[in-house]
C-alpha cells in the first residue's frame, strides 16, 4: 500500500528522501486525482484536527475515499473526549506512576513521535499512549497531586516540534515506516498487508507455531505481505489491510479491542467484533439457536441456584456452562442437586445468568470448520481419556487432550454438514468451529466457536496448505469487495 503524507501549506515533511510523497492538504482535499486513487495510506500531519478544519477533513475524506487515514477520525474524536482521557489514565495508572516517579515538577509534558519519546525511561509510556491513541505526533500532559494524572492528550502540529527534536522525529518516522520494508520472497508483488495477531506464550492458543507459519506462507503465496503482531502492536493496525486473530478472544480482552479498531478503520478482520460478542456468550447462542429452530441439547438459561427446575425439565446428570466458557473451561458436570447448587452459586458470583444443558455422553464431538458460509474442514474430537470432555485439566494444572481425527468433508454425514452451516450462519460469515453431537437419531449443535483451533496435523491434515490458502483468498476477496474492486 502506497503512503502519502499530507501537511499544511509550506510545511516540510521530515523524511524528504524516504520516497513517501508529500502532498499539501488543500491539494489532497480538492484535486480530483486523489479522489480516484485507490489503496492509499494517508499520513495526516495537518496543524489541527479540530472540527471542520483541514486536518479533520483530510481524515474524514480519506475514510470516504477508502484510503487509510492516520490518525483515523475515531482517534481524532477520542482525543477531544474527557471520558477517553480519563479511561486511558486509569488503565495506564501503574505505568504513569512508575514512569514519572522521579519528576518533581507539578506538571509534565510528554512528546510522542510515532510512538517514541526522546527519553528512554519514558519509552514504555510513550508506546502505550500511542497504542491507545494512534496518531503520528502526540503531546500528553500530566499534573501531579497525590498521584500523577493525565489531563489531556492531543496532536502536535509539525511546526510546533522543537528544532532540537527534529532529528529524533526523523529517526522515529524512518523507524516506523521502515520496520516493514524487508523484501518478501514471493512469486508476485504483495498486493495487501496482512497482520496475524498471536501470543507466543499462550498455553491454549488456537494455532500452534507450525500452523501460524503455514498461514504466513500461504497468505504470502496469495499476494499478501504478512507480519506477525502481538498485543503491543495495537497502534500499528492502520498499516494493514486485513487482520487474522490467532489468539483466544474474549469481549473483556485486547483481542476484542483489536477487532473493534480494525473494523472501525475499514480493515478486514477475522474474527469480527460481532462474531466475538455472539460466540463468547453462550446465553446469546442458546436463545438465538432456539429462536431459529436449530437443534441443540435441551437447554435452560438460569438466574438461580435452585435445582428444582433442573430436576423437572432436564434431570441429572446435567452440564452447567458459564456464558463466556471456552476450551472446556467454565463447564462442569453435575451428577445431583447438591453438585448443581454448589456450582451454580459459584457461576452466579461472576454472571447474572448461566446455562444448564442436558448431558449427552458421546465418544466424540464433530467439529466442522465453516468459513464464509461454506464447510472448510471436519474433525472428530475424541474425549480425553477417562473424561467426559475433549480437554481435561489435571490437579497439577496441566491439560490433557483427546485425540483429533481429521475427516474428509465428503465422509461427514450430510445432515451434520448441513446443520453446521445453518448454525454458523446465525453468527455471521466469518470463520467458525461448529461443535455437533450425534446421539442415536439426534443431531444437535452444542456451540459455535469463533477463533476455532487450527493446528498443524489436526484441522489441516486433509487440505494441508490449501486450508490456509482458502482463508487467505477469502480475506483477499473481502478486501477487494470492501474497496469496490470486485465486480
Amino acid at each position: 500500500m502506497r503512503t502519502i503524507v499530507v501537511t499544511h501549506a509550506g510545511e516540510d515533511w521530515p523524511l524528504d528522501g524516504s520516497g513517501i510523497e508529500s502532498v499539501e492538504a488543500h491539494a489532497y482535499l480538492a484535486e480530483p486525482k486523489w479522489l480516484e486513487e485507490k489503496g492509499l495510506r494517508v499520513l495526516n500531519l495537518c496543524r489541527s484536527y479540530r472540527y471542520q478544519s483541514e486536518g479533520y477533513y483530510v481524515s474524514l475524506l480519506a475514510a470516504a475515499r477508502r484510503h487509510r487515514p492516520f490518525p483515523d477520525l475515531r482517534t481524532v474524536l477520542d482525543m477531544k473526549s474527557r471520558y477517553f482521557v480519563r479511561s486511558v489514565d486509569e488503565e495506564l495508572d501503574d505505568l504513569i506512576q512508575s514512569s514519572l516517579h522521579d519528576i518533581h515538577a507539578e506538571q509534565f509534558v510528554l512528546s510522542i513521535y510515532f510512538g517514541k519519546n526522546l527519553a528512554q525511561r519514558h519509552s514504555k509510556l510513550a508506546w502505550q499512549l500511542f497504542t491507545h491513541c494512534p496518531a503520528p505526533l502526540l503531546r500528553a500532559q500530566f499534573r501531579r497531586g497525590k498521584r500523577w494524572k493525565m489531563t489531556s492528550i492531543g496532536p502536535i502540529a509539525l511546526r510546533d516540534v522543537p528544532e532540537s527534536h527534529r532529528e529524533f522525529l526523523g529517526e522515529a518516522a524512518e523507524s516506523y515506516f521502515g520496520r516493514r520494508r524487508e523484501p518478501v520472497r514471493s512469486r508476485r508483488p504483495a498486493r495487501y498487508d496482512l497482520a496475524i495477531l498471536y501470543d507466543p506464550n499462550e498455553e491454549l492458543a488456537p494455532s500452534d507455531a507450525k500452523a501460524i507459519e503455514r498461514m504466513r506462507r500461504a497468505a504470502t503465496a496469495e499476494g499478501f505481505d504478512v507480519e506477525l503482531i502481538q498485543r503491543e502492536d495495537f497502534g500499528r493496525l492502520s498499516e494493514f489491510d486485513a487482520l487474522f486473530i490467532r489468539e483466544t478472544t474474549n469481549v473483556d480482552h485486547h483481542t476484542f479491542h483489536f477487532a473493534q479498531r480494525a473494523e472501525s478503520e475499514g480493515i478486514v478482520v477475522i474474527d469480527d467484533p460481532e462474531s466475538i460478542l455472539r460466540c463468547t456468550n453462550k446465553v446469546y447462542q442458546a436463545e438465538a439457536m432456539q429462536l431459529r429452530g436449530i437443534a441443540t441439547p435441551k437447554t435452560l438459561v438460569l438466574d438461580s441456584s435452585d435445582p428444582a427446575t433442573i430436576e423437572d425439565e432436564i434431570g441429572f446428570p446435567c452440564v452447567l456452562k458459564s456464558p463466556d466458557s471456552s476450551f472446556s473451561q467454565g463447564v462442569v458436570k453435575c451428577d445431583d442437586a447438591n453438585e448443581f447448587e454448589r456450582n451454580a452459586k459459584q457461576m452466579l458470583e461472576h454472571s447474572e445468568l448461566f446455562l444448564a444443558q442436558e448431558f449427552l455422553p458421546t465418544d466424540f464431538d464433530w467439529r466442522i470448520g465453516v468459513f464464509g458460509g461454506e464447510p472448510l474442514y471436519a474433525c472428530r474430537y475424541l474425549m480425553a481419556g477417562g473424561h467426559w470432555q475433549i480437554i481435561k485439566q489435571t490437579r497439577s494444572g496441566k491439560f490433557r487432550y483427546g485425540k483429533v481425527e481429521p475427516v474428509a468433508l465428503e465422509e461427514v454425514p450430510p445432515r451434520v454438514r448441513k446443520l453446521a452451516v445453518k448454525a454458523a450462519a446465525i453468527i455471521g460469515d466469518g470463520l467458525y468451529g461448529v461443535d455437533i453431537k450425534v446421539s442415536g437419531k439426534r443431531v444437535v449443535v452444542t456451540e459455535v466457536n469463533d477463533n476455532p483451533s487450527l493446528d498443524a496435523g489436526c484441522e489441516d491434515a486433509i487440505l494441508h496448505d490449501e486450508l490456509y490458502r482458502r482463508i487467505a483468498r477469502g480475506l483477499l476477496e473481502r478486501i477487494e469487495t470492501l474497496r469496490g474492486l470486485n465486480t
